[in-house]
């Protein structure tokens, strides 16, 4: 089975690739250097020649709202159209938990408009959504911090593993389409200025974590937006034991 994995030098990519090549199946990055480029089409007809699946783990250069609706819509379109003519059978995609909850941020708009056309197109498909990934972490904090303080939300989150998402992704790509979202989390709910200050304190930074709910990439968010619902994959590695690990 030839699988074709677009995004396949990112975070998940990567990984993404490399265990589905330990698996035994032939799988082959698509991307710009390949000479396959989704805004345009270019290279898409005969890169996904005789491919069974493609799985979509690619991301716009830049998250403001605007940009990305424009990547993920044309992206998403030129591929269905390649898959159609080129006979795919499964078409995969990542996305993120919540994003059908949290109208304000326009990059998550733009997630739920690449879903609906996924959900419309004529292809077999499966969608993965999964919390933030325990690799962001620090970028998240960053957002809001100077030398003394780190101010954070206590907006709740269900971080998960990389490489828990990496298997997700696996499972769902090597079996049946699922015509739906599987949702995949953390095992462990946090509130975001709690994470923070689990994250100081395994880096033995002495900083401080104010609660501030304005601050940060998820200011303003309230509930329970971020966190799997009742149904959702739990993920087996737990935030503390991987920071441990790294």
């Amino acid at each position: 089975m030839k699988i074709i994995v677009i995004g396949g030098t990112g975070l998940i990519g990567s990984k993404v690739m490399r265990k589905l090549q330990d698996s035994g199946f032939e799988v082959v990055a698509a991307s710009r250097t390949s000479g396959i480029n989704t805004m345009t089409g270019r290279g898409l007809a005969d890169g996904l020649a005789k491919a069974s699946v493609v799985i979509d783990l690619s991301n716009p250069p830049t998250f403001d709202g605007a940009a990305a609706l424009e990547f993920f819509e044309t992206s998403t379109k030129n591929q269905i159209a390649a898959e159609s003519a080129a006979g795919v059978r499964h078409h995969v995609a990542l996305s993120i938990v919540g994003c059908d909850r949290m109208t304000g941020s326009g990059y998550l708009r733009a997630k739920v408009a690449q879903e609906k056309l996924i959900r419309s197109s004529p292809i077999p498909y499966s969608i993965v959504r999964a919390t933030q990934f325990f690799e962001f972490m620090n970028a998240l904090m960053g957002d809001s911090a100077d030398d003394k303080s780190v101010r954070l939300p206590s907006v709740h989150l269900q971080p998960i593993a990389s490489a828990d998402v990496v298997d997700a992704v696996v499972e769902v790509a090597t079996g049946a389409p699922l015509y739906g979202i599987w949702n995949v989390a953390g095992p462990d709910v946090y509130s975001l200025d709690e994470l923070g200050r689990v994250t100081l304190a395994a880096h033995h930074d002495k900083r401080t974590v104010v609660t501030d709910d304005g601050a940060g990439t998820f200011g303003g968010v309230t509930g329970d937006a971020l966190t799997a619902s009742d149904g959702a994959h739990l993920a087996r590695t737990h935030y503390q034991d991987w920071l441990r690990a790294h």
